[in-house]
């Protein structure tokens, strides 16, 4: 049996199983060895200094896989905004076919992704925003829950209930981010009328991730409750592993009057990167989801995703269909 879906047919990938884009993780090491499994591997646009770096990152990702891999491009607020329109050349002119968008205001973009012939896949944490960008012509969804790493909007409505949903009200194809690291996890995707699954955190714990491995043992080490949201003050909820600056962030949040400038200190971008070169995981905030729950291992990307997609394919056909439906002739 394998795992066709609309996702590896639209992709010209093996399986259903996309790395999503992370900061400063997302870079040619960890997308090619994604590729290579079946998967589609994703470079994160912005972990790269320059468009032109970006560039350059592009090409070398080239050289280690000849399978089809993506670029992530997110926008977010900002103080002096990366120069969007300059990445978003660089990829269009590097004849990059798919392009996972996220944030804000993303409809210029898309436009241009699109008029390039780009498959462009959206990632939404609400169903309304998942709406908008199928009005904005986007080709896939990433629905992304509230146990996902990063961002999980301001709604608290989990995986679960998104993806049911979704299945009723959108008309082009999704898949499921957030929670997901598993064979069972992947089964119950395509039960919920996803066309795949993304996965972030479950891919930072692999052979291939460009951290360090005091990191990735950190990871395995967890529980499900190893994670905090931090930023609702400021209506911008970020997942992150739940460590000590974490919580002295938590303590300070709590303040009636709390402004940024209370926790900037703690979540400087550049602690979070020194986490993942030193391996130091109580140095600054890292992103992390519920997911490292479900962790407990350190496998190759290659065994991570055959993994994966055997094991949904005997969920789905011993365990779901031999038992639940034993008449059945599939």
């Amino acid at each position: 049996m394998v795992l066709q879906t609309r996702l590896t047919k639209m992709l010209g990938i093996k399986h259903p199983i996309v790395q999503g884009g992370m900061q400063y993780v997302g870079i040619s090491a960890l997308a090619s060895a994604v590729s290579n499994a079946g998967g589609l591997g994703l470079l994160t646009a912005l972990t790269q200094p320059t468009p032109e770096a970006l560039r350059n990152e592009i090409r070398l990702c080239r050289t280690m896989t000849d399978k089809p891999f993506g670029v992530n491009l997110t926008f977010l607020p900002a103080i002096v905004p990366p120069p969007y329109e300059e990445y978003v050349k660089v990829i269009i002119e590097e004849g990059i076919k798919v392009v996972e968008t996220a944030g804000n205001n993303p409809g210029k973009y898309i436009k241009m992704f699109k008029e390039a012939n780009i498959v462009v896949l959206h990632k939404c944490t609400a169903i309304r925003h998942a709406l908008s960008a199928q009005r904005l012509g986007v080709d896939i969804i990433s629905i992304d829950g509230y146990e996902c790493a990063g961002h999980p909007g301001e709604d608290d409505v989990t995986g679960l209930i998104l993806l049911a949903k979704s299945s009723k009200l959108l008309t082009i194809p999704y898949i499921a981010s957030g929670g997901f690291g598993d064979g069972s996890g992947l089964a119950a995707a395509l039960a919920l009328g996803a066309e795949g699954v993304n996965m972030g955190t479950r891919f930072m714990c692999t052979v291939e991730s460009p951290i360090h491995q005091n990191i990735k043992e950190a990871i395995v080490k967890a529980d499900e409750r190893s994670t905090t949201l931090v930023f609702r003050p400021f209506r911008n909820t970020s997942r992150i592993f739940k460590n000590s600056v974490a919580v002295e962030v938590n303590k300070r949040e709590k303040k009636l009057d709390v402004q940024f400038e209370d926790v900037r200190e703690l979540v400087s971008g550049a602690r979070g990167k020194q986490v993942y070169t030193t391996g130091d995981p109580e140095f600054g905030v890292w992103t992390a989801g519920q997911v490292v729950g479900l962790i407990d291992d350190i496998p190759t990307c290659e065994v991570l995703v055959s993994r994966m997609v055997r094991d949904a394919e005997n969920i789905i056909t011993e365990r779901l269909n031999k038992i639940y439906v034993p008449n059945s002739k599939l």
